[in-house]
């Protein structure tokens, strides 16, 4: 006889688990928006103290990015269909230059993409034609997680994370809310889109 089928659970993650997500993951995809048209496109990308850094290739992309900065950002772990994380991430896409951001910015955000592709940016690239360097300012973070085993055991995210209570999947759904992310920098999410430089 099977096991009885254990209905999933539903939860908002916490401030803490949310960025847990975006540091121990390293793909995702960015969402933005020109004038009736939204796009969602995948990218690499390296989470460090409030900022996502990425690359990519100059094109439409970017000249959109141009014009509108605000963007959306969004990481999963999936195990299952009700077993999975999802976090998304709201805040302003700045393109990076030695001569535009500054040597220290750009060697910082050089220094972080080389965590995930050590040759970044070097003669031994794999991907050179990835010369546009961002970064992404993390200022709203929201995340929802699903579970059908009761806890947050699962080999796709069980490292130390913190489990809360979960929600009954028949239950009221709740608001989500965007919540601030934590920084060691003391730097406060803006209220507003950030405005072209």
């Amino acid at each position: 006889m099977s096991a009885p089928h254990r209905a999933p659970s539903f939860r908002d993650l916490s401030p803490e688990e949310a960025v847990a997500v975006l540091a121990r993951n390293d793909f995702g995809r960015l969402a933005f928006t020109m004038h009736n048209r939204v796009d969602v496109q995948p990218l690499h990308y390296v989470y460090d103290d409030g900022w996502l850094y990425g690359r990519t290739r100059a094109g439409a992309k970017i000249e959109t990015l141009r014009r509108n900065q605000w963007v959306a950002f969004e990481v999963d772990e999936v195990a299952g269909p009700f077993d999975w994380h999802s976090v998304v991430a709201h805040g302003g896409f700045y393109l990076l230059s030695p001569a535009g951001t500054g040597r220290p910015t750009w060697d910082h955000a050089v220094t972080q993409l080389r965590r995930l592709v050590p040759q970044t940016l070097t003669d031994d690239d794999p991907v050179p034609f990835r010369t546009i360097v961002f970064r992404i300012a993390v200022q709203e973070l929201t995340g929802r997680a699903a579970s059908t085993t009761g806890h947050e055991a699962s080999p796709v995210w069980d490292r130390g994370a913190v489990g809360a209570p979960a929600e009954r999947a028949d239950a009221r759904p709740t608001p989500r809310t965007p919540v601030s992310v934590p920084s060691v920098t003391g730097r406060k999410p803006r209220s507003t889109p950030p405005t072209r430089d």
